[in-house]
Order: structure tokens, then C-alpha cells, then sequence
């Protein structure tokens, strides 16, 4: 049984990479089609401007002033011609379109494999300075409180209306995968965030998940999905995973939420980041903690 689905799986890989590499080849005889036909407009753009660069240094040097200035000499009809010479000819051609090699097979087995045999995590620390009134730290967890708490230092990092709470890390390049203990807890969001997402008021730009700058998981009693910028994902699940754990590859653009202890994807999401990303986290429940 195991010869047999080991089979399996080997045959169906081999597929795969006989269709991604067609792709590729078909993709890669495009583009250079592409530069070829830049490469012949480019020439002939050569000799034409060439062309009128001789005409004119000509004219220059055997006309005297005052027959430049009086005679109806046709100079600016060459120079009209020469305005759009430079002007790119179906520059597209050029672009090698990445989403001919994206494969969903690949991508899979690609996040399987990091999350099975890397068992490196990130050691995470909630940034104080960031946390919400509404959330306290209780023994390493970040606990939700029904109440904002009295005394809090006021400071421009710090939500003052949603229970959110930065990472003090942030990453830039490079894969990055970090767990959060969720077991006890029926409302949270995690996920990861500009560090310049807005930290006052209750509208969207501060609310997670629903602006540009923030990628979430979240769960709501049953209710389990993937926000970004106000748009929400389903994410079907029979029953809440104790940990969550979220995998991020900057350079890659792909952002993987799974549970660690089957090692299930629960949602993947690809984009292209722009700048470093934080960890965030949101507690509506009970507490969550950082698994170290």
C-alpha cells in the first residue's frame, strides 16, 4: 500500500513538472520573440535618427545664419520625424509572465515539506508599547479584559480602540514561521501587518483584516476565515485547532496559516510585500499565548 501511493505521488509530481516546464519553454520563447522584435525596431530606430543627425549637422555647417532664419527650410519635418522614433514597440513582449509556473501542486507540497521538516519557530514577543487598553499580559498570554484598563501610558504605537497587538519583530526577507496557542480562546485574529497601520480610532485603517496593510486568520465562535483589505475567505473547519501557526516567505510573497499539530493548511495566500511585516495578533476572548 505505502509502494503504491509513494507511486502515485511520484507519477503525479512528474507530471507536474513535464507541464510547468512546457509552460516555461513556451513562455521563455515569447519573451525572447519579444526581444527580438525590440532588438530590429531598435536597429532601424539606429539608422533613421542616425540619418537625420547628418542631414541637420549638414545643414548647420553650410547654411549661413540669416538663410536658416528666412528660408522655409523643411528642418522641423525632420525633427518631427525623429519625435517618435524612441517610442517602444509592443514593449509587453518583454515581461516574463510568472503566473504561466504557478502551480497550486507545487506550492502545496513546496509549504508540506517546510512545515514538516522545519521545525525552527520564531520566538515572538508582544510589543507592549503597542497593545490595546482592552488587552493585558498575564503570564507570557495576551488576555482580553472587559474593561480598557485604567492608567495606561498613552503613546502614538498604541491601539486605542480594538484589542491589537504588534509583535516587537518584524521581518523583511527570508522565510519566517511562528505558533500561537489559541486552544482556550473562541475570538482572536493573527496574522501580519505594515507596522505603519493606523493605531487611533475605530474605523477600518485600524481595524484587522479590513484595511491594505493586513493579512488575518480570525475566528469568531464558529466562524473561521482569511481577511485583507475588507475582503473575507470561508475557511471550513470542523472544529478549532489548538495552535495556529503562520508561515511567511517575503521574498516568495506566499503567507501560509496551518495547524502544527497535523500539519493542515488552513488557508495560503499569495501577494507581493512592499515593506517589512510585523506579527499581529487581536484577543476578543479569553487569552492567547506565543508558542516559544
Amino acid at each position: 500500500m505505502i509502494i503504491q501511493r509513494l507511486n502515485f505521488i511520484r507519477n503525479v509530481c512528474d507530471n507536474e513538472e513535464q507541464r510547468l516546464l512546457e509552460e516555461i519553454h513556451a513562455e521563455e520563447e515569447r519573451a525572447q520573440q519579444g526581444i527580438l522584435t525590440q532588438r530590429a525596431h531598435w536597429t532601424e530606430s539606429t539608422k533613421k535618427l542616425s540619418g537625420i543627425r547628418n542631414y541637420l549637422v549638414d545643414m548647420l555647417t553650410k547654411m549661413d545664419d540669416l538663410n536658416l532664419i528666412v528660408r522655409n527650410h523643411p528642418s522641423h519635418c525632420r525633427t518631427e520625424e525623429a519625435e517618435g522614433i524612441l517610442e517602444p514597440q509592443e514593449s509587453e513582449k518583454l515581461n516574463f509572465n510568472m503566473d504561466c509556473c504557478q502551480s497550486p501542486l507545487l506550492n502545496r507540497l513546496w509549504a508540506l515539506s517546510v512545515l514538516c521538516y522545519n521545525s525552527a519557530c520564531e520566538s515572538l514577543t508582544f510589543d507592549e508599547k503597542t497593545m490595546s487598553p482592552l488587552l493585558a499580559l498575564s503570564d507570557s498570554s495576551l488576555k482580553f479584559l472587559h474593561k480598557k484598563a485604567k492608567n495606561y501610558p498613552e503613546g502614538p504605537e498604541r491601539f486605542d480602540h480594538w484589542p491589537n497587538c504588534l509583535a516587537v519583530e518584524s521581518f523583511q526577507k527570508g522565510i519566517h514561521m511562528w505558533k500561537v496557542n489559541v486552544e482556550t480562546c473562541c475570538a482572536y485574529k493573527l496574522g501580519i501587518t505594515y507596522r505603519t497601520i493606523a493605531r487611533k480610532g475605530s474605523g477600518n485603517d485600524t481595524r484587522l483584516g479590513y484595511n491594505a496593510v493586513s493579512w488575518i486568520f480570525s475566528r469568531y465562535d464558529k466562524d473561521f476565515r482569511f481577511s485583507h483589505d475588507s475582503q473575507h475567505h470561508p475557511v471550513e473547519l470542523l472544529k478549532g485547532p489548538k495552535q495556529v501557526g503562520v508561515l511567511v516567505d517575503m521574498d516568495a510573497g506566499e503567507l501560509i496559516f496551518f495547524d502544527p499539530s497535523s500539519c493542515v493548511i488552513l488557508y495560503s495566500h499569495q501577494t507581493r510585500f512592499t515593506a517589512p511585516v510585523s506579527p499581529v495578533f487581536a484577543v476578543a476572548d479569553e487569552s492567547i499565548s506565543l508558542e516559544k
